[in-house]
């Protein structure tokens, strides 16, 4: 390999396999990660250097028995001459492939290695930091659930139910599809919010544009969502509701608040069910129009119930299916 690393671009890619490799040590201290952290902050490409070079590692992993035969296969000169085919493969399986990410990519096409899916879910109450190979980052609200397929021309994402903010990595030559009902979401690289809950969806953007619109089988126009416009629609509805809005107030759930400005009843239960164990009912389906404004600190359920007491015309009564909600004609929210 004479002359390899002959440049700046490849020696900050070197820099990040052996960081990868360090940071997966049993024994890393305080100091290392002092000096990662130090090591990013150096140069502005570091930090999407030691990206590339994880997002090379997880496809590698996933595919660690295919190219484990194409380097059986490949000229003995490439990686380990006068070693023999067990050995080859025992180095990438059992424990190199973090510090041979770069070299696979020079065995190997990007091209060979297969599209892999993997699914992520969050229980009532738990929140979730998913780090996709890609460099997009998800963050999943409580009661969530969805699979990613990153593909050689496509990443795509399924969400069956719940709510997350994507932060999506540029790539032009991969949109970032989401399929939500009868609707999907498609971005090329940008930071916003898709909520399913119900039938009911929402689609918030805090930067870049978005573009939503119907799916093969549904109908509808499609709409581009540029930061500060969110978009409602209720599934098998052609049409959509299209607003302005401060995502600051749709994201804020990350930080264990939840703000809603004259936002249906209806909606905020089904926030509220999805981070507390006990069931809140609505005693009336009528309630559910009810529009509610006000903020909601996530501490204990029945203190929120008691804020929430105070943002709409109701009084809360527990039960043995858990807490109905009344109608109160006598509150003054």
């Amino acid at each position: 390999m004479t002359g390899a690393w002959n440049t700046a671009e490849d020696a900050r890619r070197a820099a990040a396999a052996d960081w990868l490799v360090r940071l997966q040590a049993p024994d890393l201290d305080a100091g290392e990660a002092l000096a990662f952290d130090a090591w990013l902050a150096e140069h502005p490409a570091n930090p999407a250097a030691y990206d590339a070079v994880l997002a090379v590692t997880l496809e590698v992993d996933a595919a660690s028995e295919r190219i484990a035969r194409a380097i059986d296969a490949a000229p003995a000169r490439r990686l380990g001459r006068g070693r023999s085919p067990a050995f080859r493969r025992g180095w990438l399986v059992a424990g190199g492939l973090a510090a041979a990410a770069t070299i696979a990519l020079a065995v190997m096409p990007f091209s060979a290695f297969e599209a892999g899916t993997q699914t992520f879910a969050t229980a009532k109450g738990e929140h979730r930091t998913v780090k996709l190979a890609d460099g997009s980052t998800v963050d999943l609200n409580a009661g969530s659930q969805l699979s990613v397929t990153l593909a050689r021309n496509e990443r795509r994402v399924v969400l069956p139910e719940g709510e997350a903010v994507f932060d999506v990595a540029a790539d032009n030559a991969r949109p970032f599809l989401i399929a939500a009902g009868d609707r999907t979401v498609r971005v090329v690289g940008t930071r916003f919010d898709v909520r399913r809950r119900s039938g009911l969806l929402s689609v918030t953007v805090e930067r870049g544009v978005v573009e939503v619109r119907p799916s093969a089988e549904a109908a509808g126009a499609a709409y581009r969502l540029h930061p500060g416009q969110r978009l409602d629609h209720v599934e098998g509805a052609p049409g959509v509701q299209v607003s302005a809005v401060d995502p600051a107030q749709v994201f804020s759930w990350k930080s264990g608040r939840l703000i809603y400005r004259d936002q249906p009843l209806g909606e905020v239960v089904a926030d509220l069910n999805q981070q507390f164990p006990r069931p809140i009912l609505l005693e009336d389906p009528a309630l559910a129009q009810i529009r509610v404004s006000g903020v909601l600190v996530l501490d204990s359920q029945d203190a929120v119930i008691r804020r929430l007491a105070l943002l709409a015309p109701i009084r809360a009564l527990p039960s043995a299916q858990g807490i109905v909600l009344r109608s109160d004609p006598a509150a003054k929210p």
